[in-house]
Parts: C-alpha cells; structure tokens; sequence
C-alpha cells in the first residue's frame, strides 16, 4: 500500500480534535485511572489510528507526530509515547478480527487485565487464541508481570493438563476436569542443575530446597505436606516422595519421582500409596487422594495401558532438568583436594612412611 507523504492540514487536524475529545470524554468520567476504561480507550485510540492509515494511507511518521501531539495535550497522562503509540495500534490490530460480537467486546480478557500484561502477551506470543488463553489465566490467578513472564517463557500454553491420567475414569466428571488441569507434561524444573546420571533422592533434595519455585511449577493451589512422608502400611514402612495437599481440589496429593523411564511398578506402588493417604489422612470433606508420578521419560501409550485397569486416580509426566555430563569447572574449584582432606583430617597421604615422633624427655 502507498504511503502518502503530504498529510492535508485540516484533515489532520480533525483527526486530532477527534482523538482529543475522546481522551477527555474519558477523563471526565474519571475512569482513565481505572485500568478496564484505560484499555477499552487504548482499543478505541489504536482503532481510529489504524482505519485512519488504511484509508488515507498514512505512514508511521504521522503515527509519531500523533504521540507528540497527545503528549503536549495530556502531559500528565501516561501511555502516549511513541513507543506505546505502536503498542496501541498493534493492540487493536491483534484482537480486531476476534469472533466476538460487539455487545460482548467488554467480556474479552484483555480488558481485565493491565496493560502491562497485555503488552507483555503481546510481545511475546504471536497466537491470537494464546494470547486470549494467557490474559484469562493471568485474571483467574491474580498473576503479577514477571510470574505471567515465566509461564509464557515456560509454554504454559501447550503443556497444561497434558500429563497422561486415568482422571476420567476414576473420578466425577467436574473433579476430573480440575484435576487434569492441574497437571503438566513436561514439568519444567529449570532451577535445578543436576548430573545427567541423576538419582531420585538428588532430584528430590533439589526440589524441596527450591520449594517455592517448585510449587510455582506445580501451579496455583498446591500445599507442601513433607519430603519422605512416612505411612504405615501394615507391617511395613512406606516414605512419600513428596506429598501435598491442593486447596482447590480439596485432597492431597501424592508425588513420586522417578529418575528413570516409567515402569509399570511404578503405577502398582503408587495405587498402595494412595490406599494408605485416604485410609489414614483424608478426612471428612476431602476428596480422593491423586497420584502423579514425574519421570524422566515414557512411552505414552505404555502409560495408557498400564493406567487404564487402575481405580486410583493416577497421572503421569515427564520433567526436565538443566543436565551436566560433569560438574561445571567452577564448582570443581570450589571443591578441597584430597591433600587438603588429608591435611584437615591430619591423615598421611597414601605411600608415605609416617616420621617417628620424638620421644619427650622427661
């Protein structure tokens, strides 16, 4: 489409008498401070600026002489930099074509949420029913900035409710559904790092040192309970890996994890588990313990078939960790030779004759 150069005086003119009245219009009803008017103004201003350049083929240098104008208009109002001036005409022009009708404009999340976030969501995801996916979950969990950062850096989007679970079959329809939205597949533990031959008791010291970044992973609603949880079970001694309790959900929650591929023992242990949370912690009101179990891998349809004759609710997911092959240079520094182990333990070194002691002479 062809730029014009020349913009017609009067007609720019109008445009920002137009624009003006509107910004007032939203002042005076003393909502411009109120983030819901704020961005329904955004959407009105980034409306007239679009249509305005499609039908009169205005370039973005008239877009900056807009923002220098409304600024010298509204000096103490913020959000008309040249800068936000492109956010707000990308904002219209993102959501424009949303199959909404008009009366239910308002509904869309975008207009609960600040406009911080939706310049965030905008920059970062290109998908319009992600975006609109992303605002919702930012008003229903009361998400600040940088938390809605990390769940889009993370890819919330596609790993939500993915963990593969016998939820379903198990359980009632509208606990199920809750159920298998708080799940993840993968979980993403990027807080730890851990030798790429890791053992379980390492992963699960690590995750219980970060507890609060592994609860931010494990969503809204989850309560740490304990590490090694013991339960009796007859005879024997039973340790949880980590337990919990989700406040939504209203049960706890049993988590195992598993260093390895997914073994079907893995589900057979976790049912006993499970047996023996509702038998001797569940009380009146909770519902049915859930089981998950992290692994480093499965095969996914091993995982349905093993799951599909269990009666507790079971789901399993991978994780992912930052893997070494070895321990990073820096952290070998900070380890003490073996000559320094000896000479702290005041041990001879291997191959050396020990020095008689001379006697005292008393």
């Amino acid at each position: 489409m062809a730029k014009k150069t020349e913009v017609s005086t009067a007609n720019y003119a109008k445009f920002i008498i137009f624009l003006k009245a509107k910004i007032r219009s939203a002042q005076v009803k003393g909502a411009i401070a109120v983030n819901r008017e704020l961005i329904k103004l955004y959407w009105e201003v980034g409306k007239e600026i679009l249509e305005k350049q499609e039908r009169e083929g205005w370039g973005s240098s008239v877009l900056e002489r807009v923002a220098r104008d409304l600024q010298n208009e509204f000096p103490g109002v913020e959000g008309f930099s040249r800068r936000n001036m492109f956010r707000i005409r990308a904002f219209y022009q993102a959501y424009e074509k949303v199959p909404q009708a008009v009366a239910q404009l308002d509904d869309l999340p975008i207009f609960s949420i600040p406009w911080g976030h939706n310049a965030l969501i905008l920059e970062k995801v290109k998908n319009t029913a992600e975006r609109l996916w992303y605002a919702q979950k930012a008003i229903e969990n009361g998400l600040s900035r940088s938390m809605l950062t990390i769940w889009i850096e993370n890819d919330l989007y596609r790993r939500e409710g993915k963990a593969i679970t016998n939820f379903k079959a198990v359980l009632p329809a509208l606990q199920s559904d809750l159920a298998q939205q708080t799940t993840k597949d993968p979980y993403i533990f990027d807080f730890l790092t851990l030798h790429k031959e890791h053992l379980e008791k390492e992963l699960e010291e690590g995750l219980v040192h970060n507890i609060q970044k592994c609860l931010i992973e494990l969503g809204q609603g989850f309560a740490f309970v304990g590490q090694q949880y013991p339960i009796k079970a007859g005879e024997k001694d039973l340790y949880i890996d980590l337990l919990f309790y989700h406040l939504k959900l209203r049960c706890y929650i049993v988590v195992e994890l598993k260093a390895g591929e997914f073994d079907s023992r893995d589900a057979g242990q976790m049912s006993a588990y499970l047996s023996a949370v509702d038998d001797q912690l569940r009380n009146e009101g909770d519902k049915p313990t859930l089981g998950l179990i992290f692994c480093k891998t499965k095969d996914n349809v091993f995982v349905e078939y093993v799951l599909r004759n269990f009666n507790r609710p079971i789901g399993v997911a991978e994780f992912e960790v930052k893997l070494v092959e070895k321990l990073p240079k820096d952290l070998k520094s900070s380890l003490p030779t073996v000559e320094e182990i000896e000479a702290e333990l005041n041990v001879m070194p291997v191959g050396k004759k020990k020095k008689p002691r001379k006697k005292k002479i008393k």
